[in-house]
């Protein structure tokens, strides 16, 4: 009997001593904030002053403050290049970045994604556009004018250079091949329709937040392009949580970034007017 008491009171020992390791490791398991915004300083360039420069890391120890846990702070263009080294605490928690964009990656990694909260602009907004845009002396005045033209369209997962841009074309009685000309970045389509010879004529889709840096960085000179139309506005900047987290956690990171609005120095630190603001409740609740 005392032997058997004994063995209990050992695997008791043992059992909260798992149960205690359990829990201190949940408590110091850092959330991994991942950002893909890319009007991030890491993920941009300071080619205009003030725009395009945002600054996460003070995002991170703001976060870090209201939730009382260590935030690990990633940047990258796509969810595909992290490795499992590069995550703290072995996941991605939050994911930051164009609206799209992040939910096509999550789905690619076959991760759920709710959206929390959208980033605002130095005006306010929480939206972007698709520009449809021709060389300077090109006859086009309209998205109708373009039949014939080599178009220049975004990758599937920008939709404001994507399906938002199939849409207004298809709108305006263009017939569009089965095979789209892709150009992942804003200024490559812009280079190549103005590198165009012969009598084939071009027009690419820009984004609108990433029409002051092909002037700013020189990729292109002042005046060289023409703005023909624009796609309906889509979502911008947002902040979603993974299945990673549980619901409280969840909660949890959307009031911290509810409060950034009380901090002017940060707001301004991400470029923003009012901080993030809530998203639509059907919204939050897609799961991509």
């Amino acid at each position: 009997m005392r032997l058997f008491t004994r063995q209990a009171s050992l695997f008791g020992a043992m059992l909260l001593a798992v149960i205690s390791a359990t829990i201190l490791y949940a408590e110091e398991k850092p959330l991994t904030m991942v950002v893909m915004d890319p009007l991030a300083a890491p993920l941009s360039c300071p080619c205009v002053e003030g725009y395009a420069q945002r600054k996460y890391e003070a995002l991170e120890a703001f976060l870090e403050k209201q939730m009382g846990q260590s935030v690990h702070l990633l940047f990258t263009e796509s969810l595909e290049t992290l490795k499992p080294e590069d995550l703290a605490g072995g996941t991605i928690d939050v994911v930051i970045g164009k609206d799209s964009v992040v939910r096509y990656d999550t789905k690619q990694k076959g991760l759920s994604a709710t959206a929390l909260a959208r980033l605002t602009d130095k005006t306010g907004s929480t939206t972007q556009y698709g520009m449809i845009v021709v060389p300077k002396d090109d006859p086009a005045q309209k998205p109708a004018d373009l039949k014939g033209y080599q178009i220049y369209f975004g990758a599937i997962d920008a939709a404001e250079k994507h399906e938002a841009a199939i849409e207004l074309l298809t709108k305006a009685g263009i017939t569009l091949p089965e095979t789209l000309e892709i150009s992942q970045a804003c200024s490559d389509g812009a280079c190549k329709i103005l590198e165009l010879e012969g009598p084939t004529k071009g027009a690419a889709v820009i984004s609108s937040y990433a029409a002051p840096l092909l002037e700013g960085c020189g990729t292109i000179k002042k005046g060289d392009l023409r703005v023909i139309g624009k796609t309906k506005t889509v979502p911008f900047v947002t902040a979603f949580a993974t299945d990673n987290l549980s619901p409280k956690q969840q909660k949890q990171v959307h009031d911290a970034l509810m409060m950034v609005a009380t901090e002017p120095e940060l707001c301004s630190q991400l470029e923003t007017l009012v901080g993030f603001v809530p998203v639509e409740e059907e919204d939050a609740a897609k799961k991509k």
